[in-house]
C-alpha cells in the first residue's frame, strides 16, 4: 500500500509540476512572440507615418514612442515598401534598404499581399502594412528573419531548460518522495502492529469467555443470557480475525504460497455451498463458470474471496432477487463477476467507498445483518495480493456488479 502511494505521490507531484512548467513556457514564449510582433507593427508603423523612410529627427528615437527604437535603427533594419494602384499598375517601388529582395520579387509580393486585401500581416518573412489613399496602396515590408530566428531560439532554449529542470527535479522527488512518506508508512505499519498484536491478546479473554460460558451453562442449564454471551463473543472472536488477516494480508513481505490451481473448480464448488442460503432467503441463483481454468495463487484466499462476495450478494439483495455469478477467461485476464439485485438506492459515493473498512453507505446494512462492513476490505486485500484489480458499478440503481480481474 505505501509503494502504491509512493507511485500516485510521485505521478501527482510530476503532472503537477509538468502543468505549471508548460503554463509558464508558454505564457512567456506568447508574450515574447506578442512583443516580437508588436515592436515590427511600431516600426511599419512609423514607416508609414514618414512615407517608407525613417524620419531624421531624433526625437523619434529613444523619446516616449518606443525605447527599442534607437538612433540606430534605420541602419539595422531591413526593410522595402512598394506603392500601386488598386487596379495593381506599379507607381513606385522601394529596396534601398534590403539586399535579399529586387524589384520584381518585391512587386509579387505586394500584389499578393493586395490580394489577400489585409491591413496587416506575413508575407513569407516578412511583416507588412498596407495603408490606402485615394485609390492607391502603400505597402511596406520588414524583414523579420532575425527576429523570428532569436524568438525561435529563446523558445528552443526554454524548452530544453524546462524539460531538463523537469527530469531534474523529477529524479529529487523519486528519491524524496520514501522520506516524505516516511511517517505515514510508520504510522501504517504501527497501526497493522497494533491490529495483530491487538488481535492476538484479545483471543485469550475471549477463549476464557466462552469456555467460563459452557462451564455455566453446564451448571444452570442454557438460557437467553448465556446464549447471548457466546453469541457476542463468537462474533467479536470472527471481527479479530477478520482483522489479522486483513493486517497480513496488507504486509508487503505476506508469506502466502503462490501455486497453480484450478481456479474453475474452486469457484464451482465455493458457490455451491451457498445454494442452500439462497434457496433458504428466496434467491434465485446462477453460476457460470468457464471450464479449465487456472490460476497461480493462494486457494483459500480465493476459496474466501468467493464466500465474501457470495455473502455479501445475499445479504444485501432483495427479496426473491437474482444473483448471478460468472468466471470467464477475457484477454490475458481471468475475470469473475458477481452480481445480485438490490432494492436499495446506490450512489457513486457507496461505490468509490464500498471497499473502505467498517463503509455502510446503505442504512440497511446494520448490525442484523451479521456484517461489520470488513469483508469487502479483505476481498480488494486478497485481490491486490493476487496482482488483480477490484471494482464495482452500478446498473440503473437496480443492481450492483463487484468484478475482479486477475492476471494469468
Amino acid at each position: 500500500m505505501i509503494r502504491s502511494l509512493q507511485v500516485r505521490f510521485v505521478i501527482v507531484a510530476l503532472i503537477s509540476m509538468l502543468a505549471v512548467l508548460t503554463l509558464i513556457i508558454a505564457g512567456i514564449n506568447i508574450v515574447n512572440y506578442n512583443s516580437t510582433i508588436g515592436s515590427a507593427d511600431k516600426i511599419l508603423t512609423l514607416l508609414s507615418e514618414h512615407r517608407g523612410r525613417f524620419p531624421k529627427d531624433e526625437p523619434h528615437f529613444g523619446g516616449a514612442f518606443s525605447p527599442e527604437m534607437s538612433a540606430e535603427l534605420p541602419y539595422e533594419t531591413r526593410y522595402f515598401s512598394v506603392m500601386l494602384k488598386n487596379s495593381g499598375s506599379i507607381i513606385q517601388v522601394e529596396t534601398g534598404n534590403i539586399a535579399s529582395i529586387d524589384t520584381s520579387d518585391a512587386i509579387d509580393l505586394a500584389r499578393s499581399v493586395l490580394d489577400a486585401q489585409n491591413e496587416r500581416g506575413f508575407a513569407q518573412n516578412y511583416r507588412y502594412l498596407v495603408t490606402s489613399h485615394k485609390g492607391t496602396s502603400h505597402i511596406i515590408f520588414l524583414d523579420c528573419a532575425s527576429r523570428f530566428q532569436a524568438f525561435y531560439s529563446f523558445l528552443i532554449t526554454s524548452c530544453i531548460i524546462s524539460i531538463a529542470g523537469f527530469i531534474l527535479v523529477g529524479i529529487l522527488i523519486t528519491v524524496t518522495s520514501a522520506r516524505i512518506l516516511r511517517p505515514i508508512a510508520e504510522s501504517y505499519e504501527k497501526q497493522k502492529r497494533f491490529i495483530t498484536d491487538a488481535g492476538h491478546e484479545i483471543k485469550t479473554p475471549l477463549t476464557i469467555i466462552n469456555a467460563d460460558a459452557d462451564v455455566l451453562e453446564m451448571d444452570y442449564g442454557r438460557n437467553e443470557w448465556l446464549d447471548d454471551i457466546k453469541t457476542q463473543a463468537k462474533r467479536l472472536t470472527e471481527l479479530t480475525n477478520d482483522l489479522v488477516y486483513l493486517a497480513r494480508m496488507e504486509e508487503a513481505d505476506n508469506s502466502i504460497r503462490m501455486i497453480e490451481f484450478p481456479l474453475s473448480d474452486v469457484v464451482r464448488e465455493a458457490v455451491g455451498s451457498f445454494n442452500a442460503p439462497a434457496q433458504t432467503h428466496g434467491k434465485q441463483l446462477s453460476c457460470e463458470v468457464q471450464p479449465m481454468l487456472t490460476l497461480r495463487g493462494d486457494e483459500r484466499s480465493i476459496q474466501q474471496l468467493v464466500s465474501i462476495l457470495m455473502d455479501n450478494a445475499i445479504k444485501y439483495s432483495d427479496e426473491g432477487g437474482k444473483i448471478n455469478v460468472k468466471l470467464e477467461k477475457q484477454g490475458k485476464n481471468i475475470r469473475l463477476t458477481v452480481s445480485n439485485t438490490t432494492a436499495a438506492k446506490l450512489s457513486p459515493d457507496n461505490i468509490e467507498r464500498m471497499f473502505d473498512r467498517f463503509y455502510r453507505g446503505d442504512p440497511s446494512r446494520s448490525s442484523e445483518k451479521n456484517g461489520y462492513g470488513i469483508g469487502l476490505s479483505i476481498a480488494k486485500a486478497i485481490v491486490n495480493t493476487h496482482g488483480g484489480r477490484i471494482s464495482a458499478r452500478i446498473s440503473g440503481r437496480k443492481e450492483l456488479t463487484i468484478t475482479a480481474l486477475f492476471p494469468q
